[in-house]
């Protein structure tokens, strides 16, 4: 099944619409102000308390903010994606947890795992994931995570895949409403014609990212 071009252009379009438009990786300077201006929380005011925590990781393809508490990880993006403001201050509401600076130990292993990716030694993740969304949302959660490394598929695969067949641009908001960039590869998902379509983190990452899963893995 092939969706009409109208549709491809539409669902690009809002993809692409999750980076900051001109925004090229986030420059290092002031990336401490950066960090404490997005998670916004007093940690005085979390002391004592289940807490979420948030660390910078830094990756070839610039910061990511990771958080997380000590069972799994609940989101993971890019620190230039638009509204990410807006984006934790959901968490905050979801989990109703308060979000503070800090490491745990799924936020190490991601980072590890991480630089394994990008390294070429790695291409299955194992950190665990708090999946939060609808079940839909899951079903195409899953089926991301089952597309071979240095392979793609198109909305409309996926939402066959899934049983829904008539359902690719409901699959391509999923796709876009992933929290697990790279984790859950929802840049391995391309228009039907071939083009990349578009990506949250921008069509650049996304172009890296595939090419870089098509070189040999490292032994």
């Amino acid at each position: 099944m092939n969706m009409d071009s109208a549709g491809e252009s539409q669902i690009e379009a809002q993809l692409s619409s999750g980076c900051e438009a001109g925004s090229e990786f986030i420059n290092q300077r002031g990336k401490k102000d950066a960090f404490l201006r997005i998670l916004g929380t007093a940690t005085s005011k979390a002391e004592g308390h289940n807490v979420l925590k948030a660390s910078w990781i830094d990756t070839p393809l610039g910061p990511m903010l990771a958080v997380a508490d000590d069972e799994a990880l609940y989101w993971l993006e890019f620190i230039d994606r638009r509204g990410l403001d807006k984006e934790i201050d959901r968490l905050r509401r979801k989990t109703t947890l308060p979000i503070i600076p800090g490491k745990t130990k799924p936020a190490n292993q991601i980072e590890a795992e991480l630089a394994g990716y990008f390294s070429g030694a790695l291409t299955t993740f194992h950190t665990p994931l708090v999946l939060i969304g609808s079940q839909f949302q899951k079903r195409v959660w899953e089926a991301l995570q089952k597309i071979p490394t240095g392979e793609t598929r198109s909305y409309a695969e996926i939402a066959a895949a899934i049983g829904k067949p008539t359902a690719f641009r409901a699959v391509a908001l999923a796709n876009g409403a992933n929290k697990f960039p790279i984790v859950i590869p929802c840049h391995r998902v391309i228009n039907s014609d071939g083009a990349l379509g578009g990506y949250g983190g921008g069509i650049e990452r996304k172009e890296w990212l595939l090419k870089h899963e098509k070189k040999p893995r490292a032994s």
